[in-house]
């Protein structure tokens, strides 16, 4: 596919990209271009105010949790039909998984063949910016950093001496926008407050940032420069053809507690029938199950491809508000609950007893209840001394600690999700824990600990997993609620 394509990335995190990159998607879609988002590494929250600036899903490219090999077929997949795609980076340029380019925005631009925008804060430095793109561009031959864009500029004089720095090493500024608080999204304890959370707001925030980069960016550069990008040789992802050619995620056995559990039947619910995907796939008559997948304002954490995997393997797929829907939809065979901001709903969440009843009665009968981060929050039995879905004999709290980082992780015991012994990467991001009753099996063994828990058709852990990477998870929880 031949794309145009350009990567938005920066010195470290701060210095603007979230800005930059979703006010390119809203400036260009507003100049009538479809433009495909995307987010390279594991974050939530960037790609929703992607998806509001563009109209197109978000979709995210992670090669730390989906495979270097999937990152250019999951791209072609995503941008079809685009006439530009902007991939914000994450972090700094070349941060990556620890010490390695791992993941990395540079990492994320190399697989792509993508040219590469250096978002720089200005607001404290002039000619110094020089030596700080310099390093940059030169400290990797195979990183094209093609252009800069300025950002937080003091002044019209501010603006000149960082250009007259930039152009005395041949970097070309594509543009500079003054500092504007109008254009500021609000944070807290885990970085930016959800587009779902606020979208009025969030909209009216994009369309300034629309306005302030259409002002102050070089639109007609940005698109030349994007152009440039070579044609990319990979066929596009399609959700059908990964569940066609995946099979049962790798198994490997690293320890007493993986061989302890490989026994124990998790997949049996009160029904007595073994919750374990099979090949069949539909419900009774040959329908096609129902799976509920927990949105709204409270779980905004799932990736696009999650939903459209679970489609391909034979589900209908149906949105659950927990902070609205008083039941789950009709015929639920099945429900995934991913991450999202409970600990900020809480009280809401608890409010609605009919729907938390509703989960609980779900989870007895055995069927899949699939929950990540703030789905295992959900199904605790309380949540700061709130009570919630009392599936799990387990309380939950807030807590000042960040929890942070990728996982490589092995499945403690057979589950709905996986065989045990799988092998997964996943991702942690939170501030809460999570503090057991009667001890339960465990989802996962990582870093020396069992974290998780696995009951009947129960699975819920800390871990997010970016389905892409697993697409046999979806074929084993549809299989489990036909």
């Amino acid at each position: 596919m031949n794309v145009p394509r350009l990567v938005v990335a920066a010195p470290a995190s701060g210095h603007g990209k979230t800005t930059v990159a979703t006010g390119l998607m809203a400036a260009l879609t507003a100049r009538g271009m479809a433009v495909s988002g995307h987010k390279a590494g594991p974050d939530y929250i960037d790609p929703g105010y992607h998806a509001l600036a563009t109209g197109r899903p978000a979709r995210n490219l992670d090669p730390v949790l989906c495979g270097a090999d999937t990152i250019a077929p999951l791209f072609a997949y995503g941008a079809a039909g685009a006439e530009i795609a902007v991939v914000e980076g994450v972090m700094g340029l070349f941060d990556g998984r620890g010490a390695a380019a791992e993941g990395s925005t540079a990492h994320v631009a190399g697989l792509l063949g993508a040219p590469v925008v250096l978002v720089v804060d200005a607001s404290a430095q002039g000619r110094s910016v020089a030596a700080l793109v310099s390093g940059f561009a030169s400290f990797d031959p195979a990183v094209r950093l093609a252009g800069v864009i300025l950002n937080r500029v003091g002044s019209a004089r501010h603006e000149q001496i960082l250009r007259d720095a930039l152009a005395g090493i041949g970097m070309p500024v594509l543009g500079a926008l003054r500092r504007d608080d109008a254009v500021a999204v609000p944070s807290r304890h885990l970085g930016l407050v959800p587009a779902a959370e606020r979208e009025g707001a969030a909209r009216d925030a994009i369309g300034r940032l629309a306005a302030l980069v259409t002002e102050s960016v070089n639109l007609e550069a940005v698109v030349a420069l994007a152009r440039s990008a070579g044609p990319l040789p990979a066929a596009p992802w399609d959700p059908a053809s990964a569940l066609a050619g995946s099979a049962e995620p790798s198994v490997i056995m690293t320890s007493v507690a993986s061989q302890r559990h490989q026994s124990h039947d998790h997949d049996r619910g009160e029904r007595g029938d073994a919750r374990v995907a099979g090949s069949g796939i539909g419900g009774p008559g040959g329908g096609r199950p129902v799976v509920a997948v927990a949105g709204g304002a409270a779980f905004t954490f799932c990736y696009t491809e999650t939903v459209e995997l679970l489609t391909a393997a034979g589900a209908d797929v149906v949105t659950v508000d927990p902070l609205r829907d008083e039941a789950l939809p009709d015929g639920t065979g099945a429900l995934v609950l991913g991450g999202g901001f409970p600990e900020v709903h809480a009280r809401d969440l608890s409010g609605n007893e009919p729907l938390r009843a509703d989960v609980a009665r779900l989870a007895r009968s055995g069927a899949p209840v699939v929950a990540e981060c703030a789905g295992l929050l959900y199904l605790a039995a309380e949540l700061d001394g709130l009570p919630m879905c009392g599936v799990l004999d387990a309380t939950a709290r807030m807590t000042p600690r960040l929890t942070l980082g990728y996982r490589d992780a092995v499945a403690a015991g057979s589950s709905v999700l996986t065989p045990a012994g799988t092998a997964v990467r996943g991702h942690e991001f939170h501030r809460t824990t999570v503090v057991p009753g009667n001890p339960a099996a465990p989802a996962w063994s990582f870093g020396g600990k069992e974290e998780g828990f696995v009951r009947a058709g129960v699975h819920a852990s800390y871990l997010h997993l970016h389905w892409a990477g697993y697409p046999g998870l979806a074929r084993r929880v549809v299989a489990a609620a036909a």
